[in-house]
């Protein structure tokens, strides 16, 4: 009798447990994806600190679906410079070119950031993940994720993610080598909030992101007034960039 009560539990315990799918849905929400909105805005201040140099740089980010347009704000000499991401495929623009160049996600954009760190994250789409048991980070309850690339053309190839029990956030992260090894950590707040259909969600405010091996390279993202805000579809043109 004692057996199968133990045996029940367990079975409900894992009934109740949320799917690696899931969960990387609830935090990709609290990071950009929310494609129940007709569209969102939110201003990114970018600080990096790279062997003793710091940078600063704004950008203001606008997300529709899986298409998003970062646009520098400031410093005034880097305005009209631009990073289009359609879907998976990244264009990069400033005054002069003559055309958007495509980038790939996994170029450097500033500091420890990569482009595809600056705007919405899609992580339930461009990876496959499979639970790695529970954990705490920072005091706070976690699920431990490990998440591989469904494809080349992604930010990172591997990512062990720290996702939390009380209301699944992205809490940590380690970027992957494809051997294995951690080259880069970031750490996540989330002291920000939207609304979806009447519900109000976090989202991200802080995304602090490390080198593993030169512990003084940070660069933190800082998210600010995030909204909902309709976008027309022709905003992220590629052939837009230009005009």
């Amino acid at each position: 009798m004692k057996f199968f009560f133990l045996f029940l539990c367990l079975c409900n315990a894992r009934a109740d447990a949320p799917t690696p799918a899931s969960l990387l849905q609830s935090s990709d929400r609290a990071r950009g994806a929310a494609l129940e909105l007709k569209g969102l805005t939110w201003t990114s201040e970018v600080q990096s600190s790279e062997n003793g140099n710091r940078t600063d740089i704004t950008y203001v980010v606008r997300v529709l679906g899986n298409d998003a347009l970062a646009e520098v704000k400031d410093p005034p000499r880097q305005k009209g410079e631009a990073v289009l991401f359609n879907d998976r495929t990244l264009w990069f623009y400033k005054p002069g070119l003559k055309k958007p160049v495509n980038i790939s996600p996994r170029q450097k954009l500033i500091g420890q950031a990569a482009n595809g760190d600056i705007a919405s994250t899609q992580y339930a789409r461009d990876y496959e993940a499979t639970s790695a048991g529970e954990d705490t980070v920072n005091g706070k309850k976690a699920w431990k994720l490990e998440l591989k690339a469904k494809a080349k053309n992604v930010t990172y190839d591997k990512i062990r993610y720290w996702i939390s029990k009380e209301d699944r956030v992205a809490l940590k992260a380690e970027f992957l080598t494809l051997g294995g090894e951690t080259f880069k950590i970031a750490e996540f707040l989330h002291g920000n909030f939207i609304r979806i259909k009447g519900t109000s969600y976090p989202f991200v405010s802080e995304m602090k992101i490390r080198d593993a091996i030169h512990s003084g390279n940070i660069t933190t993202i800082t998210y600010k007034n995030p909204k909902e805000e309709a976008h027309r579809p022709g905003l992220f043109n590629v052939s837009s960039l230009t005009k």
